[in-house]
């Protein structure tokens, strides 16, 4: 992301909603945010992660974790709940006590009202669609013959997780891709590729 822009524009959108609903008394307050916030307003949005552990345990924690993990948790004596934060804006270390109710009306507000819609998984998280094996149609027949060439899953691994599993993590000098071994057996690249396509006809006439 860039930061610069993301901060800026976030400002501009939240204080122009402001004043769309507050009307006229709200711009000296608007200048003066724009004043005193000249590097736009504070957004959280972490790096990119491009080491696939870090990626795949990033992914893990929202999709079989709670809201607060329980190593976060430090002390419950039955009326007060005890735990800790890093805040976002600063990365510092954050201990809280609270009655138990107002623990667990924090947690509870992450939960959305009785027939709220919502996109629950989009992107990588979401999951198979019936109009997937569909998608190669979409691409020229003159220009399908590039499902042939099996350097496709190099450029997949470069764009989504930031390195080239060709290039050699010692001196830097790109590797041949030569053959393919999947449990001490070699495994001929043309004769999967023949085999996948035609489960994929198969799958579709049906």
């Amino acid at each position: 992301f860039n930061y610069t822009f993301l901060r800026n524009a976030f400002r501009t959108a939240l204080l122009d909603l402001m004043e769309k609903e507050l009307g006229v008394s709200f711009k000296k307050v608007k200048a003066r945010c724009y004043q005193e916030h000249k590097h736009g307003f504070y957004v959280y949005a972490k790096p990119n992660k491009c080491n696939p552990k870090i990626v795949t345990k990033y992914i893990g924690r929202y999709l079989g974790r709670p809201v607060i993990a329980t190593s976060r948790i430090d002390h419950y004596d039955g009326e007060t709940v005890t735990f800790h934060y890093n805040r976002h804006e600063d990365n510092r270390l954050i201990t809280e006590s609270v009655p138990v109710m107002q623990f667990i009306q924090r947690l509870i507000q992450h939960i959305p009202e009785k027939h709220f819609k919502q996109i629950r998984y989009y992107g990588l998280y979401a999951g198979n669609h019936k109009n997937d094996s569909k998608l190669n149609l979409a691409i020229a027949k003159e220009k399908r013959k590039i499902f042939l060439s099996f350097n496709r899953w190099r450029d997949c691994i470069l764009h989504s997780f930031g390195y080239d599993p060709l290039k050699c993590p010692c001196c830097g000098e790109t590797m041949a891709f030569l053959d393919l071994y999947y449990n001490h057996q070699h495994i001929s690249l043309n004769e999967m590729y023949e085999r996948t396509m035609n489960r994929f006809h198969a799958h579709s006439s049906a």
